[in-house]
């Protein structure tokens, strides 16, 4: 693609990437072919191909963000789909990110959007202030229910509702918009709120039998109040199998929330902190991995190197924490897995590739080969390559695109005819499980239990009895 950058743009180092990058793209629209927002909405202006050249138009004069790049800009997952399809190698990663930081530099989004954004920002990354969310968005979630059924009960929603019509346009559309985002992210909330876990304080937990590995666990911010389980699960399958874990103190959220909402401050300070956390660890105890269980985190710990290039006093230090991270099964594949394994019966399983996983790190057939040497039947998803619509935020921000992807990723799990769900992601597994009945477990809670660990208690019913 040929570009006009205005010359005195291109001295900073961000946007002479990107323009480097915008020249790759040959526009032939193979993208568009796996783009999960073109195949919904059509909009050419939605698909890679379209959103690369409303990128061009807004950075090669250093204009500010108008209100129609945002829009698509917001639409875009983040799945990288596009980058697996790419014949020409464009890094629209790296693009669109730096884009998503003018956006934000440049564009004054609506207030109650502002609000929301910051909220989730200041919520999300904080597992305790994340916690008391869920109390309070749980008693929001049964209070709605009880009003609802009395409202049907005694007929009073009708009137509700005709006044709720009269209001003017300027209150009710805003208004609308929250009432969708608010009902989306209730529908996301796991069943009961789980306790803290005792895996989350720093803390070295030893290998069983000789030490094979050390490495460093990151527990994650979310993870942690919405399935603590999975953090348990991956140091109780590590240690079995040899490994010294080390939970480090001062680690925490890895920023990735924050970076795809272009907030690259308040990213940079996270992954900062982390850096810094782990060298720490590094320089005093050593670490052969650092292990990441949640493959949105991994996708962006592992380019922490790129992150930070720039950076005179972080560039060396980022550059070897990413060198060592690595997804939960990555480590796994080193370790005898198979050894460990003992007999039962185990269910089907459906194996949904989080776009995080198969795009961003390109971990594709690893977590499916690990689970079959565990024993258990493992069938692809069709259309595996399209995104369910968690990504990070966006079931949040975008619930109404985000509920079309999840119904259609359910339709096709349902073709499987699996008895359960293995996934690499908690915001995926949250999405799906919010839009099915079938059980959607972390694919180390299935490998815990098939090498010993306890029955997870998300599978009930046939296949599903304790192994051993």
């Amino acid at each position: 693609m040929q570009t006009n950058f205005l010359p005195h743009l291109l001295a900073d180092p961000d946007t002479a990437l990107a323009e480097k990058i915008l020249r790759k793209c040959v526009h032939c629209g193979f993208c568009t072919a796996t783009c999960p927002t073109f195949l919904e909405l059509g909009d050419e202006l939605d698909s890679p191909r379209g959103r690369i050249w409303l990128i061009k138009e807004m950075l090669e004069t250093g204009r500010p963000a108008d209100a129609e790049t945002v829009m698509h800009l917001d639409r875009c997952l983040s799945c990288l789909s596009c980058t697996t399809t790419c014949p020409s190698g464009v890094d629209y990663m790296h693009l669109v990110d730096h884009a998503r930081a003018h956006v934000e530099k440049t564009f004054r989004r609506p207030l109650l959007d502002r609000v929301m954004r910051r909220g989730l920002s200041i919520v999300l990354t904080r597992p305790t202030l994340f916690r008391l969310a869920l109390i309070g968005a749980a008693t929001l979630r049964t209070g709605i229910r009880v009003t609802t059924a009395v409202g049907r009960a005694t007929g009073l929603a009708g009137p509700a509702a005709r006044m709720a019509g009269r209001l003017p346009a300027r209150l009710t559309l805003p208004l609308g918009a929250v009432a969708r985002r608010l009902t989306a992210s209730l529908g996301l909330l796991p069943p009961r709120l789980a306790r803290p876990s005792s895996v989350e304080r720093p803390q070295v937990i030893a290998a069983t039998g000789a030490r094979r590995m050390r490495v460093s666990v990151l527990n994650g911010c979310a993870q942690p109040a919405l399935d603590p389980g999975i953090n348990e699960a991956t140091i109780r399958l590590l240690t079995r199998l040899g490994v010294e874990v080390v939970v480090a103190k001062n680690v925490g959220c890895c920023g990735a929330l924050d970076h795809h909402m272009g907030a690259e401050a308040r990213s940079h300070a996270h992954a900062a902190r982390n850096i810094e956390a782990w060298t720490a660890e590094m320089e005093a105890g050593g670490l052969d991995r650092i292990v990441i269980n949640t493959s949105g985190c991994g996708t962006t710990v592992k380019d922490y190197g790129h992150m930070f290039r720039n950076d005179p006093e972080l560039a060396a230090k980022a550059a070897k924490v990413a060198a060592i991270a690595r997804d939960v099964t990555e480590v796994l594949a080193e370790l005898d897995l198979a050894g460990a394994v003992v007999p039962g019966v185990r269910p089907k399983l459906a194996y949904h590739s989080a776009c995080s996983m198969q795009h961003g790190q390109k971990i594709t057939t690893l977590p499916m080969e690990l689970l079959a040497k565990a024993g258990f039947d493992v069938v692809p998803v069709p259309e595996s390559h399209v995104c369910c619509g968690s990504a990070g935020t966006y079931n949040i921000l975008q619930a109404e695109l985000a509920t079309r992807l999840r119904d259609r990723k359910v339709a096709n799990i349902a073709t499987t005819g699996a008895e359960a769900i293995a996934a690499g992601n908690i915001g995926c597994i949250m999405q799906i499980a919010s839009g099915t009945g079938t059980p959607i477990l972390h694919t180390v809670e299935l490998l815990d239990w098939a090498t010993g660990g306890p029955r997870p208690e998300k599978l009930a019913g046939p296949g599903t009895s304790e192994i051993g």
